[in-house]
């Protein structure tokens, strides 16, 4: 479209009292040739928002530059459809963090002007890319209470549902419980029918919900809105499209063979929980041991039975204690027997507390805090349970009629986890240690077997054990790939509660992905966003960094090695646009060029130190304003420039700068590592991998390594942040100015 500009400044909130408003449209008029710049004493009241709506009603002004407060702020009054609309922090980067009416001040509004000015000279009008055919039905891939949960909340919303289970019946892992904890208030009785039979007829009777049993997923290709899954269920195979998919898979008992001190199939009474609550079952309460039949009157539970522990499984399975407390449950209906639990620590989170206090208070459960250490046999089928008491300090040697042990969870992409990491770790010692793993290890098979260069299943966290990456700090649900939403315990380790709870959450998001992508907007987290990469791929030269790097998988490649772009799997964070060397990956608003533009705008005096900080606007842009609030003090030297993400920081961007005279350059990202902040997943860390490369470039060109350094900072920093900013500006002081300064 043809540009026609207007600069709008506003006075309020102390701006007017910071800096000079005319020497600021002096350079919005004659340094940078805008035809029209207006002030305004309070810009976001109704008079100034409408102000800028009749110039563009009756002026045709299109491209919008509003130099007032943060653009974190406000965005609904600067909401102005159809234009392209810039928003120049001069309050809190300017007016609340600097002394007033000083020259550094004024100057450091002048250039954040300026490059505001240069940006909307570059950016072209987005517009949303709306593909054809696409579907708004919901995949959910397992039919235990997690699945059968998220197929009706989606159902009932209006959804059609597709439902696939492996088992010949619906139910999952509930379908092996005797009874289960009640949800409501925790008195008389303390374990209730699970009524799984009736969730699985709601399911069955639900119009919207077409369920295959004794199937699996052949395929899944595609993306968002035109996933084509193939489904083999009872010798035959059919595709179908759908637009959102909610992996509920679940979980599975770690297995217990594995913990040798505690007897599993060495000693017959010793069972899992899993196997208690078949015995119960079979036993309709009362519980006959499987070595002969007889009742077992006493008891004894072993918690974290190869749990916290980190030759077996260093998590806490978050559902033993509670299951183990209900199991007592089970002994005690007879009232001559005896539950004897030996735990590390009882945890029931929540309003499970309540029902912990309520089994504490039947004398015929016995709580004792005791480390066992091995289980052996008492005679006649019989067991010893050899503990030591971690309150007194005394051994205990009890005898039970029965062991139960509380193995824990593992979830069911456990195991195709860990063969990709096998993989990996083979493939890093050559092409032969990679063939000789591929002979020795059966390939696990895969639950969506995703149709993705990455690889054919969700990828789960370093040092995750398997479950699958929800981004669990940023984003519940979310997962590395788009549309693609982790429910139940899957995920993490959790109750049937928490995995119902779990389940409406998921199937909430999957519908909001599917609304965002027939708007043809991002799904998360820039859900409003139109834009998508845009690459000239004429100049491509195969080199493969966007798809390897893309951390949801979002390109593809064709026959050739070209990149193939799938809109719909982009969360538009601009890693691509970091990786590539060629510079070639652009969006409507957000290139190489803009950014790299905006750092030339910058005015670099001879005398004077300038520091650029790229700040990534999802934790340090946030914080930095919130310094701002608090009217903390950053050095008047430094310009910020925010990025979608640290991972589309491009290494040009530091040769433009050392270029220009720039004395120093920071990044700001967020932590990454196994707890990691990025909203997209891998950005601040590949940022950080991309800088190790700088530092040999810049002794080599006679530049100290230490003027680029990348900080990782959380939202919450705010307070500390302009003292890391201030405390690298001395530090390239003392190093001294840029040699190529004024060049």
């Amino acid at each position: 479209m043809e540009k026609k500009y207007c600069v709008y400044i506003c006075k309020g909130c102390g701006i007017s009292d910071s800096v000079d408003v005319e020497r600021l449209t002096n350079v919005a008029t004659k340094d940078m040739k805008i035809p029209s710049c207006k002030s305004h004493d309070f810009l976001c009241g109704a008079e100034g928002v409408q102000l800028i709506r009749d110039d563009a009603a009756r002026e045709g002004v299109n491209t919008i530059i509003i130099a007032a407060c943060s653009p974190r702020v406000k965005y609904d009054e600067f909401d102005f459809p159809g234009t392209i609309t810039e928003r120049v922090n001069i309050r809190e980067f300017v007016a609340w963090s600097q002394p007033p009416k000083t020259e550094d001040t004024q100057n450091l509004a002048s250039d954040y002007l300026t490059m505001g000015i240069v940006r909307v000279q570059k950016i072209d009008l987005p517009q949303p890319n709306i593909l054809a055919g696409l579907s708004s039905a919901i995949l959910v891939v397992g039919g235990g209470i997690t699945g059968m949960t998220a197929a009706l909340d989606a159902a009932n919303a209006g959804h059609r549902v597709v439902l696939v289970e492996k088992e010949p019946q619906l139910g999952g892992f509930v379908n092996k419980l005797y009874k289960k904890i009640p949800t409501a208030e925790f008195k008389e009785p303390l374990i209730i029918d699970t009524d799984i039979d009736k969730l699985i007829k709601q399911v069955e009777s639900n119009s919207n919900i077409k369920v295959y049993k004794s199937a699996k997923i052949g395929k899944t290709d595609g993306q968002p809105g035109l996933y084509d899954v193939t489904i083999s269920s009872n010798d035959a195979s059919e595709t179908i499209r759908t637009g959102a998919i909610v992996m509920a898979t679940g979980c599975k008992p770690y297995d217990a063979a594995k913990i040798k001190h505690l007897g599993y199939g060495r000693l017959k009474n010793v069972v899992t929980n899993i196997e208690f609550e078949e015995l119960a079952r079979k036993g309709n309460g009362k519980i006959l041991r499987p070595s002969d039949g007889k009742e077992a009157k006493r008891v004894a539970f072993i918690q974290c039975a190869g749990q916290r522990d980190p030759n077996h499984l260093p998590y806490c399975s978050s559902m033993c204690c509670v299951t183990s407390l209900k199991q007592a449950g089970y002994v005690r209906q007879n009232p001559d027997a005896l539950a004897m639990i030996f735990y590390i620590d009882i945890r029931t989170p929540g309003r499970l507390e309540l029902y912990y206090k309520e089994a504490q208070n039947d004398p015929g459960i016995m709580l004792a805090k005791a480390d066992v250490k091995g289980i052996i046999d008492a005679g006649n089928g019989n067991l010893y349970v050899e503990a030591e008491n971690s309150l007194l300090g005394e051994k205990i040697k009890a005898e039970a009629d029965l062991v139960v042990l509380a193995t824990g969870i593992v979830p069911t992409t456990r195991e195709s986890q860990e063969y990709i990491d096998g993989l990996t770790q083979a493939a890093s010692k050559g092409d032969e240690a990679k063939k000789a793993y591929l002979d020795s290890t059966s390939k696990p098979a895969s639950i969506l077997n995703l149709g993705y260069r990455q690889g054919p299943e969700i990828p789960s966290l370093e040092n995750a054990y398997g479950f699958a990456d929800s981004n669990f700090i940023c984003f519940q649900y979310e997962t590395r790939r788009t549309g693609i939403y982790a429910a139940g315990s899957v995920k993490q380790p959790m109750n049937m509660m928490e995995a119902q709870q779990d389940a409406a959450g998921a199937s909430f998001k999957a519908i909001q992905c599917l609304d965002h992508i027939a708007k043809g907007v991002a799904v998360h987290p820039r859900a409003w966003d139109e834009t998508f990469p845009d690459p000239l791929l004429i100049r491509c030269t195969a080199c493969k960094r966007c798809t390897e790097e893309c951390p949801f998988g979002a390109i593809d490649e064709d026959e050739k090695g070209i990149p193939h772009y799938k809109v719909n799997r982009c969360r538009r964070c601009g890693t691509c646009m970091g990786a590539c060397p060629e510079r070639i990956v652009a969006f409507k608003d957000y290139s190489v060029d803009i950014i790299g533009s905006m750092v030339k705008a910058i005015d670099v005096p001879e005398e004077e130190f300038r520091i650029v900080a790229f700040v990534c606007e999802n934790d340090a842009y946030p914080a930095l304003d919130t310094a701002g609030v608090n009217r903390r003090n950053i050095d008047p030297s430094v310009r910020f420039i925010p990025l979608r993400c640290l991972g589309g920081m491009n290494l040009v961007w530091v040769a433009d700068a050392l270029s220009k005279g720039i004395d120093g350059i920071l990044l700001l990202g967020c932590k990454f590592g196994e707890n990691y902040q990025c909203h997209f997943v891998k950005g601040s860390e590949l940022a950080d991998y991309r800088l190790g490369k700088v530092g040999e470039t810049l002794n080599r060109l006679q530049l100290e390594a230490e003027r680029v350094q990348m900080l990782q900072v959380s939202i919450s920093d705010y307070d500390r942040l302009p003292g890391m900013i201030n405390e690298f500006v001395e530090k390239v002081k003392e190093i001294g100015q840029n040699p190529f300064k004024g060049i």
